[in-house]
C-alpha cells in the first residue's frame, strides 16, 4: 500500500495570496481574543470588574493570586505548547512524506512520558530543568530509535515502516510508564492530572524552565520550510533541487525534540494537535511548507486556547486540555480527511 504524498500537485487558485492573507489576519485576530478570553474566563466565580482590577493592580488578594500567578502563565503556556506541537507535527509530516505522521504515532511523546514518569519516580515531580532536561532525552532517545529502526532493511526507510516503529515503540513505552504508576501508587497521584494532558497549576516557573527549548525548536523549525518542500518530493528530488536531506532530517530530529519534549514536560502528552492542525492548513493553504509553518504559530496556539477554554467552564472540575483535544480532533480530522480535494489525502 502506498501512502499518499504530501506535494498532490499545483495549489488551486482558492490557495492565492488573498485567500492565505485572510487566514493570517483571521488567526492573529482569533489567537488575540482567545488569549484574552482565557485570563477573563475560568472555573471560579471571578467577575471580569475583578479580573481586570487584578491585572491592573497588585493587592495581594486571593483574587490577584489567582489571576496573577494562575490564569496568565497558564495562558501563556498554552500558546507556548500550542506552537511547540503545531510546529512538530508540521516537521514530522513532510519529514517521514506521510501526512498520518504525528508525535504521538511516532512514538516521540511516549519516549518524553516514559522519561518523565521515571524523573517523576526518581527525582520528584516539579517541572523544572532537570524533568524538562529527562523529558528531552526521552523524545530524543524515541526519535533515534524510531528513525533508524524505520529506516534499516533492504528497502531502506518508507512512512509505513517508520509509523510501525513509532506506534511499537510507544506502546513499549507507554507500557513501561503505567507499570511504574501502577506499582508505584505516590507516582500516580503525583502525574495522574499530568499524564491526561492538562494545563491546570501551572505557574510562571514551569513556563521559563520549556521556553528556552520551544523557543531554539522554533528557530530551527522557521529556517527548514524550503527544505521540507524538497525532502516531501523524495530524496532524490530533493537533492536534484539541491538540498541535503540528511541535514534536513537531522535538523527535523533536533526541532522535534526540543519541541515535543519540552512541551510534554510541561503539560503532559496532548494529542491530536500535531496531526489536526497542519491538516487543517493544508485544506486552506495548500501543501507549501513556508505558509503551513508559519500559520501553525496561530493556529495550533488557537486550538489548545480554545480547549483549555472549554475545559474550564465544561464540568465544575475542569477537563484536562488532552482530554478535550482529543474530543474535538477525532471529528474535525474525520472531517477533514472526508474533504474532497483535502490536501495529502
Amino acid at each position: 500500500m502506498t501512502t499518499p504524498a504530501l506535494v498532490t500537485g499545483p495549489a488551486p487558485a482558492s490557495t492565492g495570496a488573498g485567500r492565505k492573507a485572510a487566514a493570517v489576519i483571521v488567526g492573529v485576530v482569533l489567537l488575540a481574543g482567545l488569549t484574552v478570553a482565557s485570563i477573563f474566563i475560568g472555573s471560579g466565580n471571578i467577575t471580569a470588574a475583578q479580573v481586570w482590577a487584578a491585572l491592573d493592580t497588585d493587592s495581594g488578594s486571593t483574587t490577584d493570586l489567582l489571576v496573577r500567578d494562575f490564569r496568565v502563565p497558564r495562558t501563556l503556556l498554552a500558546i507556548v505548547v500550542g506552537i511547540a506541537l503545531g510546529l512538530a507535527g508540521a516537521i514530522i509530516q513532510p519529514l517521514t512524506r506521510n501526512p498520518l505522521a504525528d508525535p504521538g504515532i511516532l512514538g516521540v511523546n511516549a519516549g518524553a512520558y516514559c522519561a518523565v514518569v521515571l524523573a517523576a519516580t526518581f527525582l520528584g515531580s516539579a517541572v523544572d530543568l532537570t524533568l524538562v532536561s529527562c523529558s528531552l532525552a526521552g523524545a530524543l532517545v524515541a526519535a533515534l530509535i524510531v528513525y533508524g529502526v524505520g529506516n534499516t532493511g533492504p528497502a531502506g526507510g518508507t512512512p509505513t515502516k517508520l509509523v510501525l516503529t513509532g506506534v511499537a515503540l510507544g506502546a513499549v513505552l507507554s507500557g513501561v510508564a503505567f507499570a511504574v504508576t501502577l506499582t508505584r501508587p505516590e507516582v500516580f497521584d503525583k502525574i495522574r492530572f499530568w499524564s491526561a494532558g492538562s494545563l491546570q497549576g501551572r505557574q510562571f516557573d514551569t513556563l521559563w524552565a520549556v521556553l528556552p527549548f520551544i523557543a531554539a525548536g522554533v528557530v530551527i523549525a522557521l529556517f527548514m520550510p524550503r527544505a521540507l518542500n524538497a525532502l516531501s518530493l523524495g530524496d532524490d528530488l530533493a537533492v536534484a533541487l539541491g538540498s541535503r536531506p540528511g541535514v534536513t532530517k537531522a535538523a527535523g530530529i533536533v526541532a522535534v525534540t526540543l519541541l515535543c519534549g519540552a512541551a510534554t514536560a510541561a503539560a503532559g502528552p496532548i494529542a491530536f494537535v500535531g496531526l489536526m492542525v497542519p491538516h487543517a492548513l493544508r485544506s486552506i493553504v495548500g501543501p507549501d511548507q513556508r505558509w503551513i509553518m508559519p500559520l501553525a504559530l496561530l493556529a495550533a496556539p488557537i486550538l489548545l486556547l480554545s480547549a483549555d477554554i472549554i475545559g474550564r467552564v465544561v464540568v465544575s472540575s475542569e477537563l484536562p486540555v488532552g482530554v478535550v483535544t482529543a474530543f474535538l480532533g477525532a471529528p474535525v480530522l474525520i472531517a477533514l480527511t472526508r474533504r474532497k480535494g483535502a490536501r495529502g489525502l
